[in-house]
Order: structure tokens, then C-alpha cells, then sequence
């Protein structure tokens, strides 16, 4: 019965909004179905530009020289974007042409990812330090004895202090990510339209039973989005930065090296094109729909039917305008929307959190390198979150699950996944043995944040500097910071097969031959023990991800099913809004700047300045990064079951009301008459069918029936007979507020909303 009436449940989009089409006439692509595909497409590009995004955080990092708090505001900026238009696209474009708006923020979002890499071309060449010859010769490289003068090659800047009359220049590249800020930005605009008017359209055209398993297919095609720029991403951090204008074979760091950079500007390229094409379907949508289960019916003239209902075309903007702060204060003042708007906020932020700076915890903690550790989320992660996507939506659809059982659910599948992700706090790798950083230069543990540690005894007599970074593995498994502070005076082979020798500071059990201890470029790796820990990390990170995505889609229904239609739009922007607001803009900044508190050694830049980091207390790093997602997580649930608790008295009431209301065993509920004269008022009968086949015959007389018909003629008249069950009477707009006002006084006002023909 619930079904039935809300197939007759009169849109927001049908009220503001006339028939756009006569009878006969059938726009092209007006099925919603076509709709839905086109929006997945559109949620497809649009996710695959922002997770790429994400997964090119380290590499922006390190190209630029930032710190992880600006990095982190630069991917702020797109939230920024959002918030500047969010809430007048949500109010003003529910009464607009909402399929070519999102068509115009594809474009908007398309030349944003342009934008964005777009500084790559106007910046020199990548430049890093090291000690290591260009030339292909073995010639020897002393690195304790003499600091090598500064090589001619387009990739290597060694680290001889400059000539303090000499004036430094800086890079023309260095304040180039403002592009990459601006075009984050304008991408964030773009989306505006996208989620607020897609999801609303849907729901407005769709039956209520189809809307969550809708939502739950457009969620689960759009993680496909995440995956493929997680890939992407991993497939461009594994290219040169420069490719294609260097020889990558002089090239001597790897993608492990905390100085590689990624050719991060190339998938911004690609994203870009492929939310161009994702814009083009939504130009030849139509502005509404036939709602679903009467797509073969005409649409009669509103207009002409009801000369009452006043057309979008005929509004001014000032008029619709009106109606904003009364519909937001109506809408702050819902107590289950303001619950659920303060857990959204506190999830949003560790969300985003773990978003942004996850691939850089795996490479942190675990030793990952970033194009591995962004294939891992893409291939891992982020497949079984869209399988829990859709089965909860399935879920939703196969059990009828009502906004409370939804709700529970949502918490029930959160809860389990935060509890799960307490298990990683035990899943972790020592810090790795850096001389100076976190181990002494006789091997003994300890952190250390004074440059002086860097220098021993070993290395006194050597021209070193506290600021370089080059790093060496001993056969000890202790990595140091550089040849010259390791003591290094001689060296053999070229590129990146160079090996260092004599190494003073480096001590090995027993102790080898005079002038036989050794190092190689590069970090050492990590031992067994680590990647063990890191397959457990993984373990429990796929599950948590599954088991917190089952929840999703009831989750999100809670906001579609206790708001009203006509606030429907504007709720969903809101919650957008704020969510962005208060989580999205100032959660990677955040994250950012605790991060940057657990770092052991700063790269410099050209002219002086701290750069990007090169390596982390990965101990610290993990208490800090887990300590914020948990904290900020378990705060959400109080106001979680706050909402569950007032959903089940809501709903309780309501259930109490509809059955002091409904009739008594053995009694029949009529409302008569029906496709009679429409002046005529309804009237409501309950009784036995022997006490109502005379009054109905008599209601039937007096409205002009030709026939009279009884009780049981009466209990089978089909809803489809009364012509205005879609539409009420008389439709104004309220010049006091804004809003449009529905006056019942029809035969079929009161049968649209409550349709009880049958024995109760």
C-alpha cells in the first residue's frame, strides 16, 4: 500500500517544473535509466580526477618542495571550489535545467584537470642531489676528500655550498603550484552540480523501492572511478618525471628513493579528456521525467490544466530566492538531519584523512614504494568496497528496510569496521637504521632531531653538510646520510651501479680488511619481519573497508527519506557543504601538519628554506596518522546512536497514530466518489459492507454518477480513474516566503496521498 502511493507521489521537479512535452511527442534520451548510466559516467570521471589527485600527493610533494601541510591545502583547494557555489547550485538548480548544469560543471572540471598540470611545462628540469659522475667513466669519487664541483647534467644538483657573494636564483618553477592550486579549485566548481542534482533527480523520477538500489549501482560503478585513477596513478609514479626529455638511464634513484619523482602531470592530461566526453550525454537530457511506472502515459499541459501552477520560466530569480533562508532554517531545525550532519562532519574528516595520506603511510611505515602502494589500494581496497556498496543497497531493495533499519545497520557495519582498525596499531615496522636520525653512529637506538648527530669522529675531518641527503646502505643494514658522512674516500663503477669505499664511519662484525668497508646507493631495505606486518596491514585494512562500505547506502538514504521532497536538493548541498566545509578543506592540513611534527630529516631547497621531507619517524608517524582517524571516528558514533535513538520514538509515534486510525476487524475504509465531478468533496466511509452500500449509493447519486454502484463496485475502483491523481487542484506561490503552496480540493487530492480503496 506504501508502494502504491508513493507511485503517485507528486515530485518536487513536477511542481516547479511544466510538462516539457506535448502529447505525442517523446524527447529523445527520456528514460531515467539513460539518466542514471550517464551520471555514472559522469561520477566514474570525476572520481577517477580527485583519486588521482590523492595518489599524486607525494609526488606534488617532492616536485614542488613543499611540506605535507601546504601539499595538503592545495588538495583543500578543490573543497574550496565547493563551497563558493555548492549552496546556490543546490537551491537554484533544483528549479533549473538540472541535466545541462552538470554538463557545464563536466566542462568546468575538465579544463580544471588541464590546469592543474599544466606548470610541468613551464618549469625546468627536475633537480636532485647527489655526488654521483654523469659520464659513464669509472672515475673515482671522494666524496670525504673533495665535495664534487657541480655536474653539467640535466638531472643531478650536487650539494656544494653556494658562494655567499654569489647570488642565488631562484627556480622559475618554484611558485608554479598556484597552477596546480587554481585548477584543484576549479575542478572543485565543477563538481558542484554534479552530486545535489543527480542524486535528486533520480529520486524524483524513480520509485521509492528502485531509489536505493539505484543509488547503491551509481555508488558502486563510481568506486570504479577511484580504482582506475589509484592505477593510474601508480602507473605514472612509476615514470620519470621528465620522460621523454631526459635519458632515464642516467637517472640515478629509483622509485623507492625519497627524492624520486613520478610523472604526476601526465594523468591529469587523461583525466581531463576522458571528463570532457562524460559532459556530452547530459545536453540532450530533458529537464524532467515521466515518473517511473507511467512512462507510456502522456503528460497533460500543466498549464493548462491548473492555470494556478506557476512556471520556473515565469519566476524570477528573486522570487526563488526568497524561499532560501526559510527552506535552510526549516532544515536546521530537523532534529535527525542535524544528528546526522554532525556525524557526517566528524567521519567526513577522518575519511579524508586516511584518503589522502594513506598510500604515503604504506610508504612510510611499510617501506612501499608510491607507485606500488597506490596499485594496492586500486587493485585491494577499493574492489571490495564497491562490492559492499552495492550488496547494501541490495540489502535495502530485497528486505524493505525501513529508515531505522537502515540506520542500524549503517552503525552496526561502521562500528565493526572501527574496531578492526584498532588491529593496525599493532601492525607496524621499527624505524629503519639511519646513523645520526634514529641510531647512533656505534649502532645504538635512539631518535634524534639535532643536526650535530649527524657528525662523529669518523667523519669530522670531512667536508660535509648537515642539509644533504644522498643516501648509502652499509652491509651492516645501517643507512647513512650521505658518502661523505659515512666517511667514504674512494669509489668504484658509474651511474647507478656506483659503489662507495673506504668508508671510515661504517663498522662491521668482524672487522673487515683496511679499506674494504662499503656502501651502495640507496636506503637499505627493510627485513622479513616487515613485510610480514605489512601483509597483516593489508588483511585488515581490505575487511574494514568491506564491512564499513556494507552501510553506505542505508546510510545515505536516512537523508533522502526524512526530508521533504521540496528540501530534498537543498538538504543533500548542505550536507555537502558543510561536510567540505568543516572536514574536506581543513582535514589535510591538519593531518598534514602532524605529519610534518614526526619528520626526522628536511630536504633544502635551491636558495635555502625547508623543502620536502625525506624521512619520517615512522613510530610517531603511526601513532599520530591512526590516533587522529580513530579519535575523530569514535567521536561521530555519539552522535550516530543519538540519531538512531530519535528515528525509533519518531517512527514509533507514527506507527501508533496510522493504527488508532485505521479501521476495526471486520470494517471496510471507502473513499467516494470516484472520476466524478471534481467540485465535488471526497468523503471518507468506514463501516461494514452491509452499513455502507446504501450511503455510498447515495454519495454516488448526489455527485452526478449516472449510475448508482455499490460497496463492493466502490471498493475496486481502480486509482487510475481519477484524472488529477498526480496533480493537486491549485498550486501559488507565497510571496511571503517563497514557497509553492498546494491548496486540495479535488476529488482525487486526498486519494493520491492516502489511496485506502481496499479492506483494511
Amino acid at each position: 500500500m506504501d508502494n502504491q502511493a508513493d507511485s503517485y507521489r507528486f515530485t518536487s521537479q513536477e511542481v516547479l517544473c511544466p510538462a516539457e512535452r506535448k502529447a505525442g511527442k517523446t524527447p529523445c534520451c527520456s528514460t531515467l535509466k539513460m539518466f542514471i548510466v550517464a551520471l555514472s559516467f559522469a561520477y566514474f570521471s570525476k572520481a577517477l580526477s580527485g583519486t588521482y589527485m590523492k595518489s599524486s600527493i607525494t609526488q606534488i610533494e617532492r616536485r614542488f618542495d613543499l611540506s605535507s601541510s601546504l601539499v595538503g591545502l592545495i588538495d583543500g583547494s578543490f573543497e574550496m571550489g565547493n563551497l563558493l557555489f555548492l549552496a546556490l547550485v543546490s537551491h537554484f538548480g533544483a528549479k533549473m535545467h538540472r541535466p545541462r548544469l552538470i554538463a557545464v560543471g563536466c566542462l568546468l572540471m575538465a579544463v580544471g584537470s588541464a590546469l592543474t598540470g599544466l606548470p610541468h611545462f613551464f618549469m625546468g628540469r627536475y633537480k636532485y642531489d647527489t655526488v654521483i659522475q654523469s659520464s659513464e667513466n669509472e672515475s673515482i669519487i671522494a666524496p670525504c676528500l673533495n665535495h664534487v664541483e657541480q655536474q653539467d647534467h640535466p638531472g643531478m644538483n650536487s650539494d656544494v655550498p653556494k658562494d655567499s657573494d654569489t647570488e642565488c636564483v631562484k627556480d622559475p618553477g618554484s611558485n608554479m603550484w598556484i597552477y596546480v592550486f587554481l585548477g584543484n579549485a576549479l575542478r572543485g566548481i565543477g563538481e558542484t552540480p554534479v552530486t545535489p542534482l543527480g542524486i535528486s533527480y533520480i529520486d524524483d523520477f524513480a520509485k521509492a523501492e528502485n531509489s536505493a538500489f539505484y543509488i547503491a549501482c551509481l555508488q558502486t560503478i563510481t568506486l570504479l572511478g577511484p580504482m582506475f585513477g589509484f592505477l593510474l596513478g601508480s602507473m605514472c609514479a612509476k615514470l620519470y618525471v621528465d620522460i621523454g626529455f631526459v635519458n632515464v638511464d642516467t637517472v640515478t634513484i629509483t622509485p623507492k628513493d625519497a627524492r624520486w619523482v613520478g610523472a604526476w602531470w601526465l594523468g591529469f592530461f587523461v583525466s581531463s579528456a576522458i571528463m570532457l566526453l562524460s559532459g556530452i550525454p547530459f545536453w540532450f537530457l530533458p529537464r524532467s521525467l515521466p515518473k517511473q511506472g507511467k512512462e507510456n502515459k502522456e503528460l497533460p499541459d500543466t498549464q493548462q490544466q491548473h492555470p494556478g501552477i506557476t512556471s520556473v520560466h515565469s519566476q524570477k530569480l528573486t522570487d526563488i530566492a526568497k524561499g532560501f533562508l526559510p527552506s535552510l532554517k526549516k532544515l536546521l531545525s530537523t532534529p535527525t538531519y542535524f544528528l546526522l550532519l554532525c556525524g557526517s562532519v566528524l567521519k567526513f574528516n577522518s575519511f579524508i584523512g586516511l584518503l589522502t595520506f594513506k598510500a604515503k603511510y604504506m610508504e612510510q611505515q611499510f617501506g612501499q614504494s608510491a607507485s606500488r602502494a597506490n596499485f594496492l589500494i586500486g587493485v585491494l581496497n577499493l574492489p571490495v568496497v564497491a562490492v559492499g556498496i552495492f550488496l547494501g543497497g541490495l540489502l535495502m531493495k530485497r528486505y524493505k528496510l525501513s529508515v531505522v533499519a537502515g540506520a542500524q545497520l549503517s552503525f552496526l557495519t561502521s562500528f565493526t569496521a572501527y574496531l578492526l582498525l584498532l588491529l593496525q596499531y599493532g601492525t607496524k615496522c621499527d624505524n629503519i637504521q639511519v646513523a645520526g636520525l634514529t641510531v647512533s653512529y656505534n649502532g645504538t637506538p635512539g631518535i634524534s632531531h639535532d643536526k650535530q648527530w649527524l657528525f662523529s669522529e669518523c667523519n669530522r675531518n670531512c667536508s660535509c653538510r648537515a642539509e644533504e641527503w644522498d643516501p648509502v646502505c652499509s652491509e651492516n643494514g645501517i643507512t647513512y646520510v650521505s658518502p661523505c658522512l659515512a666517511g667514504c674516500t674512494g669509489s668504484t663503477g658509474h651511474g647507478k651501479h656506483t659503489m662507495f669505499h673506504n668508508c671510515s664511519c661504517v663498522l662491521l662484525t668482524p672487522p673487515p680488511a683496511e679499506g674494504s668497508a662499503s656502501v651502495t646507493l640507496g636506503q637499505c631495505p627493510r627485513g622479513a619481519d616487515c613485510s610480514r606486518s605489512f601483509t597483516s596491514y593489508m588483511a585488515v585494512s581490505v575487511l574494514s573497508s568491506f564491512i564499513n562500505s556494507l552501510g553506505s547506502t542505508p546510510g545515505y538514504m536516512i537523508i533522502i527519506r526524512c526530508i521533504k521532497p521540496q528540501l530534498k536538493s537543498l538538504a543533500l548541498g548542505i550536507q555537502t557543504l558543510v561536510m567540505r566545509t568543516l572536514g574536506g578543506i581543513p582535514a589535510p592540513v591538519y593531518f598534514g601538519a602532524f605529519i610534518d611534527s614526526s619528520c626526522l630529516k628536511w630536504g633544502m631547497k635551491k636558495c635555502g628554506g625547508r623543502g620536502a621531507c625525506r624521512l619520517y619517524d615512522s613510530d610517531m608517524y603511526r601513532l599520530i596518522f591512526l590516533g587522529l582517524i580513530t579519535c575523530l571516528s569514535g567521536s561521530a558514533y555519539f552522535f550516530i546512536i543519538a540519531l538512531i535513538v530519535l528515528l525509533r520514538q519518531q517512527f514509533a509515534k507514527e506507527d501508533k497514530r496510522t493504527a488508532e486510525q485505521a479501521p476495526k476487524p471486520g470494517q471496510i475504509e471507502l473513499k467516494v466518489p470516484c472520476d466524478f465531478k471534481k467540485e465535488f468533496p471526497v468523503q471518507t466511509l468506514t463501516g461494514t459492507k452491509e452499513s455502507l452500500e446504501p450511503r455510498a449509493m447515495q454519495v454516488t447519486k448526489e455527485a452526478g454518477h449516472e449510475e448508482a454502484v455499490t460497496a463492493n463496485e466502490l471498493q475496486a475502483c481502480p486509482v487510475e480513474q481519477c484524472p488529477d491523481v498526480d496533480r493537486p487542484a491549485e498550486q501559488t506561490l507565497n510571496p511571503a516566503n517563497g514557497q509553492t503552496e498546494v491548496q486540495k480540493n479535488t476529488v482525487c487530492d486526498s486519494q493520491h496521498t492516502d489511496a485506502k480503496s481496499d479492506v483494511m
